[in-house]
């Protein structure tokens, strides 16, 4: 007679192997978990502690000063203006892209000659530098032999300042953003237009539904999770942009251009005060988490809308 194996734990086998299987795959997660916290836990609550104090950056002793960096913020007429124009560039690239992506992928969606021509073209200035892109544009925009500005001549128009002046700089910024990222908007609108059923758009169409009246009651409500994307993206990039406001115009006239990012370098190498550049870190950090979440938010609500 054969004799059982006893089983002290009282669990089966196959229960065992699924809990291994459980525990192997939890473990996969333990170096991107690892990479998660060194790039960026240990930078946000080293970013803290140093908002916290006085360093300059460089110096081995730092001096606790708790608040007073926040506090000081709320006076720095500085950081209001860099705070401004971060929305500016933030929400201007936003709405600017979304108004040159959605009508280019709608057009592009079509079954036209060239048109994976026409769109590797929209999209390539994405893959370039945007310090590339910064000073391909500063030939173009500077005042002593600008490329605007010459052909303003040939037409005997005088030179602007395009670059000098703080408004049309803001503008220059915002319109050289959005042409360099409204490629990625436009493969995300892309993607959504191309994941439509063509059963709704046939549908509509026997409804009596052509044209604009198909577009905004059919296509554009389909749209919204690639609106959304697109949206955040966007956002996120405006609100952090750094590179092409650093080599056109380094914040100037003064501090007229400065976005938070590029205010943050100043601070910290120009001024060499670290714990304040930290501080302007952390409400920059803040900025953009909010904005994502009530964004995210919102589009939550209409998507919700939409699909009820």
């Amino acid at each position: 007679m054969l004799k059982e194996h006893s089983n002290p734990t009282g669990v089966s086998a196959p229960r065992k192997r699924r809990r291994f299987r459980g525990a192997s795959v939890n473990i996969m997660y333990l170096p991107a978990l690892v990479l998660f916290a060194i790039f960026i836990i240990y930078p946000v609550i080293n970013g803290i502690v140093i908002a916290a104090t006085n360093w300059d950056g460089y110096s081995p002793t730092r001096d606790f000063v708790g608040f007073a960096n926040f506090q000081r913020l709320f006076t720095d007429e500085n950081f209001a203006v860099a705070l401004r124009n971060t929305f500016i560039y933030g929400f201007g690239s936003t709405i600017l892209q979304q108004l040159i992506a959605l009508p280019i992928a709608v057009l592009l969606d079509r079954n036209i000659r060239g048109r994976g021509v026409m769109r590797a073209i929209i999209y390539l200035p994405a893959l370039v530098s945007p310090v590339v892109m910064g000073t391909m544009y500063y030939l173009v925009f500077r005042y002593n032999q600008g490329a605007l500005n010459d052909i303003l001549s040939v037409f005997g128009g005088s030179p602007v300042a395009w670059l000098n002046n703080s408004g049309f700089a803001i503008a220059v910024i915002v319109l050289i953003n959005s042409i360099q990222f409204v490629g990625i908007s436009m493969i995300i609108y892309l993607s959504g237009l191309q994941g439509i059923p063509g059963e709704v758009k046939e549908a509509a169409s026997l409804d009596g539904a052509e044209g604009a009246k198909q577009f905004f009651y059919i296509t554009m409500p389909q749209l919204v999770p690639a609106f959304a994307s697109s949206c955040v993206l966007n956002l996120i990039g405006g609100l952090k942009l750094y590179d092409i406001i650093q080599i056109l115009t380094a914040g100037g006239p003064g501090y007229s251009t400065h976005s938070v990012s590029t205010l943050i370098g100043r601070t910290y190498f120009g001024n060499q005060a670290a714990g304040y550049a930290a501080a302007q870190g952390i409400i920059l950090f803040l900025i953009i988490a909010i904005m994502t979440v009530i964004l995210n938010l919102s589009f939550d609500k209409l998507r919700s809308k939409v699909e009820g």
